[in-house]
């Protein structure tokens, strides 16, 4: 069975980054979704202190993301990724379910 989230070596090192520098009760990553945003559908990710019964748990490129029981749905055979240029950076989902995207980026929909 294929993890619900791959990780591209980018946002794996990323994430190792980030996770260097949490609080000591930091599990790893949650990775979530939320109403919002202009296309009704958001990515939420912050740090996991506790496991969660339901949680799907995906340990990948040496980090653990935890995804949230009600979010699978949405996120299965979604590839994480982290960009970074002269301006920004941010980690971009590719989501296969994804049927809009709004214009600025920040959320999505699901038909």
């Amino acid at each position: 069975m294929n993890p619900v989230i791959k990780l591209s070596e980018n946002a794996a090192n990323r994430i190792k980054e980030i996770m260097s520098s949490a609080e000591k009760d930091a599990l790893g990553v949650r990775v979530s979704v939320k109403s919002g945003g202009c296309a009704g559908m958001s990515y939420v990710m912050e740090y996991s202190k506790e496991l969660n019964p339901n949680d799907e748990v995906i340990e990948d490129k040496g980090v653990k993301i935890f995804i949230d029981s009600a979010a699978v749905m949405y996120l299965l055979g979604t590839e994480m990724d982290y960009k970074k240029d002269d301006f920004c950076s941010t980690f971009v989902f590719n989501n296969p379910n994804e049927t809009e995207r709004c214009g600025c980026g920040e959320s999505f929909k699901v038909e």
